[in-house]
């Protein structure tokens, strides 16, 4: 019977090996790097301080890779199997990295290969993966502990606070102001606006400083839209101008009871999603979300009254306290029910107080999805299968 030879691919080693690092890629980053606009990517570690001040279940030394809009953290992970970076050995290859006995040496140095001679110039024993956790990357821990927190109370001045004679700040002086704090937050600049947003965060023109409102602060900036709207007669069921609902705050005297930067961060936090401008953006119109301001509202006031177990109010009156904040028309829609899953606790069958986010049990879906995520993660770390697997394809 004919036998057939089988060929045969001369392999050889380079010494010393190159530097190479591995990073697998999800199928929709892949797509955004070979896009026609491809964008530009950022490494972002949080600094120091910043890292000890949030927890984190990942561990505090990491870097996350980031797009206009979507965060990863880049993880090592090490491999079933040794992966080997080759490349032609374009016919000839220093003696040094071949042991080859009895063969013929060139003047140069060098050793001549056939053509089909491969090298391998690199070996990665672990690579890089993208994670992102069930919940996803969240900006907020890291801005409630970037800012400061604006707490005015009755009979609170400036006396001790230094105050920019240069003016207000114009747009683009705000937006730098918003960079600068964003700039160690490791995730997206799309998720720090949804951050900031989120925590109705604020620029002061007057003293160029960036701000978190209290949850005490933030209802009674409600109130004050409340009552200036009720006395102006603008209706806050419909879209209004936020210039004339400004307006409608001040004191009789014309002066600011906080700064408008405050009312617009509370304005833009509740308005309709659809029609809330970007951060970059004036903003001039607005209308309300009533199932939005509903929710935030309960859960904001709850946090200013009963912020702990020990400061723990009656249901009853919490819920009246709750609707007076609210339009008549409105007033039905605050019940228990509408409240954030897990935002508070009832110490006894009367009381409720409020529960930090951190704080707060997610079940279910969460744990589901992260063993889902792990599993898959496991799988992608065996690069022959996933080799194999594609040569079959």
């Amino acid at each position: 019977m004919a036998t057939q030879g089988t060929p045969s691919i001369l392999f050889t080693n380079t010494q010393p090996q190159q530097s190479f690092r591995l990073l697998e890629i999800p199928p929709e980053l892949e797509d955004l790097f070979t896009s026609k606009d491809a964008p530009a990517l950022e490494l972002k570690s949080p600094s120091t301080a910043l890292a000890h001040a949030v927890a984190d279940a990942g561990g505090q030394e990491y870097v996350n890779l980031c797009t206009p809009t979507q965060t990863y953290r880049i993880r090592q992970v090490m491999s079933s199997n040794s992966l080997h970076i080759v490349r032609p050995s374009e016919g000839q290859i220093s003696k040094a990295d071949i042991k080859i006995v009895e063969d013929e040496v060139g003047e140069s140095g060098t050793l001549n290969l056939p053509d089909e001679a491969v090298t391998a110039i690199a070996k990665c024993g672990s690579t890089l993966e993208l994670h992102v956790p069930p919940g996803g990357f969240s900006a907020v821990p890291f801005l409630e502990k970037s800012l400061g927190l604006y707490d005015r109370r009755p009979g609170d001045d400036d006396g001790d606070i230094a105050m920019d004679e240069s003016g207000e700040l114009k747009l683009g002086g705000i937006q730098k102001l918003r960079d600068q704090v964003c700039m160690d937050i490791p995730v997206s600049a799309a998720q720090c606006e949804t951050g900031w947003v989120e925590i109705c965060a604020f620029v002061d023109e007057r003293m160029k400083v960036c701000w978190r409102p209290s949850s005490r602060m933030r209802v009674n900036v409600w109130k004050r839209m409340m009552e200036g709207a009720l006395l102006q007669g603008i209706d806050l069921e419909k879209q209004f101008l936020v210039g004339d609902l400004w307006k409608a705050v001040l004191d009789d005297d014309e002066s600011e009871p906080f700064p408008r930067g405050l009312l617009e961060g509370v304005v833009r936090r509740l308005c309709v999603p659809d029609e809330r401008p970007a951060l970059a953006d004036e903003i001039k119109w607005a209308s309300f979300d009533k199932a939005e301001v509903t929710k935030w509202l309960g859960e904001t006031y709850l946090a200013s009254i009963a912020p702990t177990a020990s400061s723990a109010v009656g249901r009853s009156e919490f819920l009246r306290a709750w609707k007076d904040c609210l339009p008549e028309s409105w007033r039905s829609e605050a019940t228990l029910s509408k409240l954030p899953e897990g935002c508070y606790k009832s110490p006894d069958p009367t009381s409720i107080f409020y529960v930090e986010p951190s704080q707060r049990q997610h079940v279910s879906k969460a744990s589901t999805a992260a063993s889902s995520t792990a599993a898959k993660a496991k799988t992608s770390r065996n690069w022959h299968e996933l080799l194999k697997n594609s040569s079959r394809r």
